[in-house]
């Protein structure tokens, strides 16, 4: 009974990070179309939040990276009650580690990787219980940090050259009218990156519980991933992305280039052909850097456009350090539930864990209040100092205000 109550805990904090990656990664697919006026921001996150739904049940090659990929599975005898339930520990503690790096770059307004936030926390809490032969990190390396290097890079080409091409074959094409048209092309070209974003990221999370349900004996590890499974992560991704996390899209859509029509929807494209690929493949990217990486190359593509390189300075520095910070925080929290459990019990060091995550969390919502940003003021002048919070007057209607 105390092995199905923490699994239950586990499975809700996985559906936990799920819910702070719809919100946090709103911005990749919905940013430049809301930006440029082609979607009003309540419509964009609907939009985005019903194909991330039907993006989820349209493939499982990332989900199996998930689940086999990072953590290894050989190093537990899942016959063994104490192996089981350090695995289930491991897979609870990395969740902690990506939902806290996810609340506090959101709170920062900073486009960081939910993926890699979560990759790190595993990897960080499998650390702390293995040591070194606890990571398979031949699946890390292949699937992981390389696509993370090499995806901001190739989707930066490919919108720069998208981009060009575009301003090239249109530059007689009176701007009001080119610009009309392109916007309803961006509704076509965002709907397609959401559709992608739903194949990669909510698998994540099925791969996640997955690992969950084989540490308890619930599945075994080469099981397929249960329907219900898929269809509680399609769901808690979906209603994450409804909320829309505005405080990233305004980053994405305001903060890195001013963006037009032409320009967001070839970064939309560039953005739905490489993710795409990368889900066919089982390659679990970040989609933040993919999305990232194609705004700015429409900026480049664009003459005389502005590349804002303070604000993508600050979010390179933060995508480097987000899987060693994910990881520290999975290995703290690996070793306060261990630790807590051995003096008492499991179920203690697990409600201990959990009793910090809720703390840090309600920390972070309240800093948030401080400084809304919500549907009303996410398309806002960009701040000369690079802030990216608008001003926020006496003013704000409480009902907007509670929508960051």
């Amino acid at each position: 009974m105390t092995e199905l109550i923490i699994l239950l805990i586990v499975i809700v904090t996985a559906l936990a990070f799920d819910y702070t990656n719809g919100f946090h990664d709103t911005g990749n697919a919905m940013a430049t179309s809301i930006a440029t006026g082609a979607l009003k921001p309540k419509v964009a996150v609907g939009l985005s939040a019903t194909l991330n739904l039907i993006g989820a049940f349209l493939s499982i090659e990332v989900a199996t990276t998930v689940a086999k990929g990072v953590v290894d599975l050989q190093q537990f005898d899942l016959n063994n009650s104490y192996d089981a339930h350090r695995l289930l520990l491991v897979v609870f503690a990395g969740l902690i580690g990506g939902i806290v790096w996810n609340l506090l770059t959101w709170l920062l307004g900073i486009p960081s990787s939910s993926s890699h936030a979560l990759f790190g926390g595993l990897i960080g809490a499998a650390l702390a219980s293995l040591g070194m032969g606890g990571v398979v990190w031949t699946g890390v390396l292949a699937k992981v940090v390389i696509p993370a290097l090499a995806s901001p890079i190739v989707a930066g080409l490919v919108a720069t050259v998208g981009t060009a091409l575009v301003y090239f074959f249109t530059n007689r094409v009176v701007e009001e009218r080119k610009n009309r048209y392109f916007r309803w092309g961006q509704i076509g070209s965002a709907s397609l990156v959401s559709l992608a974003h739903g194949t990669n990221d909510a698998q994540k999370t099925m791969g996640v519980i997955f690992l969950a349900m084989v540490a308890t004996g619930h599945l075994h590890q080469d099981a397929t991933i249960p329907f219900w499974v898929k269809a509680a992560c399609a769901i808690a991704i979906a209603v994450g992305t409804w909320m829309g996390g505005w405080r990233v899209i305004r980053t994405l859509g305001k903060g890195l280039v001013e963006i037009d029509s032409p320009q967001g929807m070839a970064a939309e494209m560039s953005s739905a052909a490489i993710i795409l690929t990368s889900s066919h493949f089982g390659m679990a990217l970040s989609t933040t850097h993919v999305a990232t990486g194609s705004i700015m190359g429409t900026g480049l593509g664009r003459k005389g456009a502005e590349v804002r390189w303070g604000v993508a300075g600050r979010m390179a520095a933060a995508w480097l350090i987000t899987l060693p910070a994910a990881a520290l925080v999975g290995c703290s929290t690996w070793w306060l539930a261990h630790g807590v459990g051995f003096f008492t019990n499991d179920m203690v060091g697990v409600l201990a864990a959990f009793a910090v995550l809720l703390g840090l969390s309600g920390y972070i919502y309240m800093q948030s209040r401080k400084a809304p940003v919500h549907s009303g003021n996410v398309n806002a002048e960009w701040d000369e100092d690079g802030t990216s919070t608008p001003d926020v007057t006496a003013s704000t209607p409480r009902k907007e205000a509670l929508s960051s």
